[in-house]
C-alpha cells in the first residue's frame, strides 16, 4: 500500500509503538482521509514528534464504556482497536493550531501502554496485516449504492455520482463508512468488521435501521 511518499507492505514497514490520539466519534480506515484541527498542547506535542519521525499516529476512540467527561480525561480507557494513519498534509495556522490530514494505513490492536515521559500516550501495537493487501472483491456494490441513494434521498442530499462510480470497492466502502453520520458505537462496529465484505454488510444494515426509524439530531454525530 502506498500512502503519501511511503510504502507499507510488511510488518517491518510499521512501527512497534505509536502515539495515540483519542477521538470520540471519529473513524479512520485504510485508504481513508481524516482532516484534523489540532489545538490542545499535548496533541500539538504529539504531532511535533510524529512530523519529525515516521509521521504515523494512532486514531482510537475512548472506550464506549466510559461515560460523560471521563472519556475526555488524559488517562481514559481506550477502545482496543483503532487505526494508524500517516500525516500527509500539515499546515500551521499562526494562532497555535495545526490543520492536518491523516491517511489511513491499517487497523491496529492496542497491546499495552508504554511510558516515555510525553504528555501524550504511546502504545505497543499489533497491526491488522490483511489491511495492507488490496481487497476489492466480495462486496455487494449494487446493494450498497441502493442504500446510499436512499439515505441521500431521505436527507435531500446530492452526490458526485461520477466519482462514486469510479471508486473501487475498498475506497467506496471505507469512504462511506467514514462519512456516515452514526454514533461512536456504530463507528466502532464498522472499524472492527473483520473484512471489507462484512464492513459493507454492516454499513448497509446500520443505514437501513436508521432510515427505518428516521434520523434525528440525537442519532447523529457528523464528522
Amino acid at each position: 500500500m502506498h500512502v503519501g511518499n511511503a510504502r507499507y507492505l510488511k510488518r517491518e514497514d510499521l512501527p512497534e509503538t505509536v502515539p495515540v490520539f483519542p477521538l470520540t466519534g471519529a473513524l479512520l480506515l485504510p485508504g481513508g482521509q481524516l482532516p484534523l484541527n489540532i489545538f490542545e498542547p499535548r496533541y500539538l506535542a504529539l504531532f511535533d514528534a510524529a512530523i519529525t519521525g515516521d509521521r504515523l499516529i494512532g486514531i482510537v476512540q475512548p472506550s464506549l464504556l466510559e461515560a460523560g467527561g471521563a472519556a475526555e480525561s488524559p488517562r481514559a480507557a481506550l477502545s482496543t482497536v483503532g487505526c494508524i494513519g500517516r500525516i500527509t498534509s500539515f499546515a500551521e495556522t499562526g494562532d497555535g493550531r495545526y490543520i492536518t490530514s491523516i491517511s489511513g494505513v491499517c487497523r491496529i490492536r492496542l497491546i499495552e501502554e508504554v511510558g516515555g515521559g510525553h504528555p501524550y500516550r504511546t502504545f505497543k501495537i499489533a497491526p491488522f496485516m490483511a489491511d495492507l493487501e488490496d481487497d476489492e472483491s466480495s462486496v455487494d456494490r449494487h446493494e450498497l449504492l441502493r442504500v446510499f441513494k436512499a439515505y441521500l434521498d431521505a436527507n435531500k442530499l446530492e452526490a458526485d455520482w461520477e466519482s462514486v462510480e469510479r471508486a473501487g470497492n475498498r475506497t467506496l466502502v471505507n469512504s462511506l463508512s467514514m462519512m456516515s453520520p452514526f454514533g461512536p458505537a456504530e463507528k466502532q462496529a464498522l472499524l472492527e468488521a473483520p473484512d471489507l465484505k462484512t464492513r459493507a454488510e454492516t454499513l448497509i444494515a446500520i443505514t437501513e435501521i436508521f432510515l427505518a426509524r428516521g434520523f434525528n439530531e440525537s442519532d447523529t454525530i457528523l464528522q
